[in-house]
């Protein structure tokens, strides 16, 4: 019983200490981004930026309209062959449309990206540790986050929700297209009926979940980098974690906001 509660409180002690190193963490992003602005901050500092977004937006553009095209086809297909018993096939469009801006569309991106992106965070940063390039730059009197994390967490912040956009585009006409060949509902018409079903809310929701998981993805990647102890074997386990640490806070951070919004627009 003594192992029990001792292993239990360490665990607890453990998470408790993660959590507060990521909120010490996004503080001193937060301050050091004003270097990684346009026009205000270091010019080389927002090179740098620009470099990443490109890498986490740009590049991952084709894995993100893929994953989005087929998991709209699917959920339209599903859907369509449950509410055909009730003759209720054009409430596809309400669940497609609904479904991705406000669920499916950021939190496809974010799983995407985390694999992506939050895994290079790490071994990028984790490699900067081992080969002491981090204390390097203490030694030169620069910051590692200001180098090294306010870049990448500003062009998280921005590339994200551009990502998220797409990726309701994607899904959308996805479900447009099986919409077509199932009933021959043409694309203007299915249009029309998508910016009926969804409303300003259901975009907003999107988008605020999405720099959520920016925030999520990009600081959990950073600090497993960071902690990295040992030799280039630590490297791949701390790319491992942030990966799959990553994309647990997500789908948390994803539960609690629906939560949220559901008793929001239920009051």
């Amino acid at each position: 019983m003594a192992n029990l509660l001792e292993s239990v409180g360490e665990s607890t002690i453990g998470h408790l200490d993660y959590v507060g190193s990521l909120n010490i963490q996004l503080w001193a992003t937060l301050r050091a981004m004003v270097q990684a602005l346009p026009f205000v901050g270091n010019r080389y500092r927002w090179q740098t930026t620009v470099r990443q977004m490109l890498e986490i937006g740009y590049d991952a553009m084709p894995m993100v309209s893929l994953m989005a095209i087929c998991t709209g086809f699917i959920l339209a297909m599903q859907g369509a062959s449950e509410l055909r018993r009730f003759g209720a096939l054009h409430y596809v469009i309400d669940l497609v449309a609904v479904g991705f801006t406000r669920e499916l569309g950021p939190l496809l991106t974010a799983i995407a990206v985390s694999g992506r992106s939050g895994s290079a965070f790490a071994a990028e940063i984790g490699t900067m540790k081992v080969t002491e390039e981090l204390d390097s730059l203490r030694v030169m009197a620069l910051e590692p986050i200001e180098f090294v994390l306010a870049p990448k967490y500003l062009a998280a912040l921005i590339s994200v929700p551009c990502l998220s956009i797409v990726s309701n585009v994607c899904g959308i006409l996805a479900g447009g297209l099986f919409m077509f060949f199932s009933t021959r509902l043409s694309l203007l018409l299915y249009v029309h009926y998508v910016f009926t079903s969804i409303n300003l809310r259901d975009v907003t929701t999107g988008l605020i979940k999405s720099v959520v998981f920016a925030t999520i993805i990009a600081h959990v990647g950073c600090l497993e980098g960071f902690r990295v102890r040992g030799g280039p074997d630590s490297v791949g386990r701390s790319t491992t974690s942030a990966v799959v640490k990553s994309t647990f806070l997500v789908i948390v951070a994803d539960a609690v906001f629906t939560t949220i919004f559901y008793f929001t627009v239920k009051s």
